[in-house]
């Protein structure tokens, strides 16, 4: 899972947490829900893009003008803007991954 963002947060997204913060909040449930070490989430800042599938969503987010915190898992945006726990849990439990049962 990839939170794509930057340090400047969108004019729509003043009042929610920096996609930095989103991804940290995001590790945190999926590490309650699911257990430790199981999703990893990985925080990109767009605007520095290193690897080509960075740079393919930086283009997209300028071009399309999405919002960010942009949630994108197996390719497929799950969240934007302000992203749902719901909307993400559905996707991850789609490709398999289950509750922790502890």
């Amino acid at each position: 899972m990839t939170v794509y963002g930057t340090e400047q947060l969108c004019a729509s997204c003043v009042n929610l947490p920096s996609a930095k913060e989103t991804a940290e909040w995001l590790r945190a449930a999926l590490a309650r829900k699911y257990g430790e070490n199981i999703c990893e989430v990985r925080y990109c800042d767009f605007q520095q893009a290193v690897t080509e599938e960075d740079k393919s969503w930086a283009e997209r987010i300028v071009g399309e003008d999405l919002w960010y915190p942009l949630v994108v898992i197996s390719g497929e945006i799950v969240g934007e803007g302000n992203p749902k726990l719901k909307d993400i849990y559905k996707k991850l439990e789609g490709l398999g991954l289950s509750a922790n049962e502890a």
